[in-house]
């Protein structure tokens, strides 16, 4: 039967268990936090992003949730630089065009600053620059891919943190800790 671990990434992890080619780095990976064999990560999660990662020790469950035909809704709790406008948020629902295409339609809205953990490091903050939250939920996973259409819509990302891989949530995860569900 397959196995699937909810791990809350801390902001500075790789989504990998080795650090490879990066010489008398100290990077940490995911085998700082989760010491069970024959574990994989299901997707990618970047190392300046926060938030659920899946990890599975099924291949086929594996495929079935980092594969974009698969078509899994993926929700980030996003921190942006500016206002988010109602145009903006407009293009995001639309589908927002990139350099390799443009995305498919997301859900996307502005939500008031949820309750999370501290960052470490804490996000850089500008006196004359407001910022906002948005809860921004796609079904692809294009390399940096919200970071991208955040700043499409002249909306820099601050910080991302991602709370929802289709009906897997980060609830009563805290950072660095993982969780085995049933699946």
């Amino acid at each position: 039967m397959a196995r699937l671990i909810l791990f809350n990434k801390p902001w500075g992890v790789l989504s990998q268990f080795t650090d490879k080619g990066n010489a008398g780095s100290e990077r940490s990976t995911l085998s700082d936090y989760i010491e069970l064999p024959g574990f994989y990560p299901a997707g990618r999660l970047d190392r300046d992003s926060e938030g659920l990662l899946l990890l599975t020790d099924d291949g086929r469950l594996q495929a079935r949730i980092a594969d974009p035909k698969h078509k899994l809704a993926k929700t980030y709790l996003v921190q942006i630089e500016g206002e988010a406008s109602e145009a903006a948020l407009t293009s995001l629902r639309n589908g927002v065009l990139l350099k390799d295409g443009i995305t498919r339609p997301a859900r996307a809205e502005a939500i008031a600053p949820p309750a999370l953990w501290p960052r470490d490091p804490p996000v850089r903050y500008r006196k004359s620059v407001p910022d906002c939250w948005l809860s921004l939920t796609i079904t692809e996973g294009r390399n940096r891919q919200v970071r991208r259409m955040t700043a499409a819509v002249g909306l820099p990302t601050l910080r991302l943190v991602r709370w929802r891989v289709g009906d897997w949530t980060l609830e009563g995860i805290a950072p660095g800790e993982w969780r085995e569900v049933n699946v």
